[in-house]
């Protein structure tokens, strides 16, 4: 295993030897005083270095009118845009970039020019770059875990790296790498042809750092640690290798197969050593957290974020759009001017107006739009009847404290409500604080009768007034099923029941995601038919701790 300095110093000494065919560097780390002295390494590179933001325009990637100069020449004036020419681009808050940009810096890196530096700074192991991206760029670095004042700067040698440039040309790569690395990559659970590819890449600008003519079992090895460990998939818990038998002798009258096949075997690079070498390259929880970010940002609504919504007063900047000038719109001024600034010499003959500096019309306005994405609450609706109210009320309370405990890096916001006696209770209004939510928790009583039509009605109710604060809400309820106090407050299980069902009806006629969890011992088919009437989503869990239940309302709600 590679220490992580000496790790950063050999995996930016490979990218400032081949640029184009390492593709680029996925650093994962906060930013701050290590990654800094990291990043500083990024001057040994033989490219420009260019930083982006992930809400680049695409007239600064592929170059666009230049406003100023237009309008001075009175003439179309273009610039040149970031990607015209070869480019080490440093991407910022790379985890946040968006898809329609990840599909043009992929678009990039296909053509052997550039390469890119993605600075990951997720605070959550959930967030990570898109595919598009981890699958092109051929190296990883993680500083999790590594002690600023325990570094020193990295020693980068310029003029070994470009002699090692100036060798990578006359580097061989042996007829049985490219094999070998396949069969790891499939060994891993690596599915990507690009994979290989760029180990064999990694492999001989290792080979020419060391002055090395051929590549080696050793240059295999640093490849195969640089860019297959971060793709690689957590090793199960137990191996199968140990319940096969071991392989059956050769057979003794086989003949001798001579003095040159058996200086190949001898020399041949086992598979097991490459997948051994990559398993033990990263930390085991820092894979599992790369794999359940890549799950997670596959899954639909896995940001957690809360509806999408777009206007022209706050929120994310989209590109402006053309448009008229009707009450509330906002010109997008630099927009406008740039589609108006073309037609200016055409347009001072047509009006005979020469003397005229800018000759703006309807069909240039170009209007301002922004994305805004709402926050989500979570609304439990918890059973604290006598019929549920001991060991469900607990695996509800922990389960609750275990997701708003992770609700800061997902801008999620949690409510309580409790259906007990004779009616429900709001017992937590939307929050985002954790000690207020214990608190609460820890007053929560239990016992007395199953108003489930009167919890399910003040659900309805602290959705509304959530979604009238322009959060976007959804509904668990935590119940065994048993209802049996109407609305009205009497004892009447038919009349209950009926209550339940047109407050789920309700409930559906609001279009609010809902998720019913039945408690109970046996599945209750009084529950099922009440998350059908809901459009909801029904989960049995009779024996749920409060992780479990947390897992499941994590995968559930989309969180």
């Amino acid at each position: 295993m590679i220490p992580p300095l000496h790790r950063a110093e050999i995996a930016l000494s490979l990218l400032a030897i081949d640029p184009a065919g390492l593709k680029g560097l996925w650093l994962r780390a906060r930013a701050g005083a290590l990654r800094d002295r990291v990043t500083d390494g990024l001057a040994a590179l033989p490219l420009p270095l260019r930083r982006l933001h992930p809400n680049v325009a695409d007239d600064a990637l592929y170059g666009g009118l230049d406003l100023s100069s237009t309008l001075a020449a009175g003439r179309p004036v273009m610039t040149r845009g970031l990607l015209a020419d070869p480019t080490a681009l440093v991407l910022t808050m790379a985890e946040r970039t968006p898809p329609g940009l990840a599909a043009r810096l992929a678009t990039a890196l296909d053509a052997p020019a550039h390469c890119l530096i993605a600075l990951d700074e997720s605070a959550d192991p959930d967030e990570t770059l898109p595919t598009a991206l981890t699958d092109r760029l051929g190296l990883f670095l993680s500083l999790d875990g590594i002690i600023w004042s325990e570094t020193e700067p990295l020693r980068l040698d310029a003029d070994a790296l470009a002699t090692a440039r100036d060798r990578l040309a006359l580097v061989r790569v042996p007829p049985d790498a490219a094999g070998l690395l396949t069969r790891a990559a499939a060994e891993l659970g690596i599915v990507s042809l690009r994979a290989p590819l760029l180990a064999i890449a990694a492999a001989r600008a290792h080979a020419a750092l060391m002055g090395r003519s051929v590549v080696t079992e050793d240059d295999l090895r640093v490849a195969a640690d640089l860019t297959y460990a971060h793709r690689a998939l957590p090793a199960p818990e137990s191996s199968q290798d140990q319940d096969q038998p071991p392989p059956p002798p050769p057979p003794e009258d086989q003949p001798d197969q001579g003095p040159s096949d058996n200086q190949q075997d001898d020399t041949a690079i086992p598979e097991e050593v490459l997948v051994e070498a990559v398993r033990a390259a990263l930390p085991a929880d820092l894979l599992e957290h790369l794999a359940a970010g890549r799950a997670a940002r596959a899954a639909k609504g896995a940001s957690g974020t809360g509806d999408e919504r777009q206007g022209n007063r706050r929120g994310r900047p989209l590109p402006s759009r053309p448009g008229r000038l009707v009450p509330g719109a906002r010109i997008d001024l630099v927009a406008t001017l740039r589609a108006a600034a073309p037609w200016q010499p055409l347009r001072r003959r047509e009006a005979n107006r020469p003397e005229a500096v800018l000759l703006v019309r309807g069909s240039d306005l170009r209007l301002k739009r922004f994305k805004e994405m709402s926050d989500r609450v979570l609304i439990f609706a918890v059973d604290a009847s006598g019929s549920s109210a001991f060991a469900r009320l607990a695996e509800a309370k922990g389960a609750i404290e275990l997701l708003l405990g992770q609700a800061y890096s997902r801008r999620d916001h949690v409510a309580l409500l409790a259906f007990r006696g004779m009616q429900a209770e709001l017992i937590l209004p939307p929050t985002r604080s954790l000690v207020q939510t214990k608190r609460r928790l820890c007053a929560l009583p239990g016992g007395g009768g199953t108003p489930l039509a009167s919890g399910l009605t003040l659900a309805m109710a602290t959705a509304d007034q959530a979604r009238k604060r322009g959060l976007t809400p959804t509904i668990a309820v935590l119940t065994d099923g048993r209802g049996n106090i109407a609305l009205d407050g009497t004892a009447d299980r038919p009349r209950a029941e009926a209550d339940a069902l047109k407050a789920a009806q309700a409930i559906r006629a609001t279009a609010t995601p809902t998720l019913v969890i039945d408690t109970a011992n046996r599945p209750q088919p009084s529950l099922q038919h009440l998350s059908r009437a809901m459009d909801g989503t029904y989960l049995a869990l009779p024996r749920a701790d409060a992780h479990r239940l947390s897992n499941v309302l994590e995968a559930a709600l989309g969180a």
